[in-house]
């Protein structure tokens, strides 16, 4: 299992819609779409769990394509360090 991570998504994306996208290419396992919790809208970033292949299939389909506009990024989960995922500047 590969945990996808996809950004840049329109604010009115639904989780019917983030699933359909990446099911086009396989099994979604599961979908975490991560939403304002006072406005209920999509935050613009999202993560699905497919099978190694077809998630691979699914990150070269929809990286750099267009969604409503917006330019996708689409690409294999990177892990978080202990500082959060951020950098030290």
């Amino acid at each position: 299992m590969l945990r996808v991570y996809a950004g840049n998504l329109p604010a009115d994306l639904t989780e019917k819609e983030f699933t359909e996208l990446f099911a086009q290419h396989g099994r979604v396992r599961s979908m975490d779409l991560a939403r304002d919790i006072f406005s209920g809208r999509c935050r613009g970033f999202g993560f699905v769990e497919m099978e190694g292949h077809e998630a691979r299939a699914a990150i070269s389909a929809l990286n750099g394509s267009t969604l409503r506009g917006n330019s996708l990024r689409v690409n294999e989960e990177r892990p978080r360090g202990r500082n959060g995922g951020r950098r030290h500047r």
